[in-house]
């Protein structure tokens, strides 16, 4: 199988492994325990914190681990507007991840209306419409790249124009990717995960900066310096550590690589396709996502496109969520303006550090076969 669908998950390294297992086998103590076994998983975690905090510039008394970014983003949500009473008033971008759009929805029928900032075409929420919200006790969450597409929003400008605001973002997609430092975005929240970067899944790292008052929505125990309570996983949290530390180590020479990869993938698109359209631009964006659509896909079927593919041994997605076995629009593509149609038979490939050079051929050229078959 050729797999490029590397922005939904990715192959846990054999190092990341490596490092996981002693804490699954001998040094399976509780962190919050007294004893040799228990300090030992406590200083396991503090060293994975430091690591963890140092590869955003940040502190680490700033780092609370959860079980992943969607937990992350539903516990500043919750948080901000509930139990920390931080915010009055939610605003979130048109194309963030549901794991954003789908609690800020729940809140609202609990009586906390949110507000959706419109996007441009190349998915960019404008100066415009940040500068005529800013306004005080507001939580604005506005994720560091998409995850359909790449684009990376300007973080920094967005806080330099919004200065009233909590400001929270979803770096999923960027963490171990592109250099992040929550100094430089100005971030008051920032989401985090490890299995995006070759890590283990059920394990996520949050990001509160030091003298919020933030209070846990999540009551049990005092652990994460009560901002989140339960056990800690302590092979899971050493697991992305060592995830994280390698992604920042060799982030240029990655990044490098995918970034090829995603300019060969493009060309080869170009020539081989017609009628074509990219939603990814050729900068502003992350290194390794490339979104394709198809201008006549009123002639096409989204889901026929991926079921080839898969058929072919071919990994991709569309990037939208799967509903009950059928592939829906792209909400990320239609905020952007693209059509119901062309929305829904997007292709999205995301490379990963271990793609190569044939694969991208070989992809390009079966995507080509398929979709002249079914424009017949």
């Amino acid at each position: 199988m050729i797999y490029l669908d590397n922005s939904a998950t990715t192959q846990v390294d054999e190092e990341v492994l490596d490092a996981m297992l002693p804490w699954l086998r001998g040094g399976y103590g509780n962190a919050s325990s007294i004893y040799k076994l228990g300090r030992e998983a406590r200083v396991a975690i503090e060293d994975a914190r430091t690591t963890i905090a140092s590869s955003i510039n940040a502190h680490p008394a700033e780092i609370t681990f959860t079980s992943g970014g969607t937990e992350s983003n539903n516990t500043v949500l919750r948080s901000c507007l509930i139990e920390s009473r931080l915010a009055d008033a939610l605003y979130v971008g048109a194309t963030e991840h549901h794991a954003i759009l789908a609690p800020a929805e729940e809140l609202s029928h609990q009586g906390y209306p949110y507000t959706v900032l419109p996007v441009d075409s190349d998915g960019l929420i404008s100066q415009d419409v940040l500068a005529s919200h800013n306004t005080r006790r507001t939580l604005v969450s506005v994720m560091h790249a998409n995850n359909e597409t790449g684009v990376i929003q300007p973080l920094s400008e967005i806080r330099a124009l919004m200065s009233d605001v909590y400001l929270h973002s979803d770096a999923v997609q960027t963490f171990g990717k592109i250099p992040i430092d929550v100094e430089t975005l100005g971030v008051d929240f920032l989401t985090m995960s490890a299995h995006k970067i070759h890590g283990p899944k059920g394990i996520g790292m949050l990001f509160i900066k030091k003298g919020i008052d933030f209070k846990a929505h999540q009551q049990g125990g005092g652990q994460e310096r009560n901002r989140r309570a339960g056990t800690e996983p302590v092979a899971l949290i050493v697991g992305a550590a060592v995830a994280a530390q390698r992604a920042v180590t060799e982030m240029e020479r990655r990044s490098t690589h995918m970034r090829s990869l995603v300019d060969l993938a493009r060309q080869l698109i170009i020539d081989q396709i017609s009628q074509v359209r990219f939603n990814t631009p050729i900068t502003g964006c992350v290194p390794n996502i490339l979104n394709v659509s198809f201008v006549d896909a009123d002639r096409l079927d989204g889901e026929a496109i991926l079921q080839s593919m898969d058929m072919h041994g071919i990994a991709v997605s569309n990037g939208s969520a799967c509903v009950s076995g059928s592939v829906q629009p792209s909400h990320v593509l239609r905020a952007m303006g693209r059509p119901h149609r062309e929305a829904k038979a997007a292709v999205r490939f995301s490379v990963s550090k271990d793609n190569t050079i044939e694969e991208i051929t070989q992809a390009v050229a079966i995507l080509g076969a398929i979709v002249r078959d079914l424009r017949g």
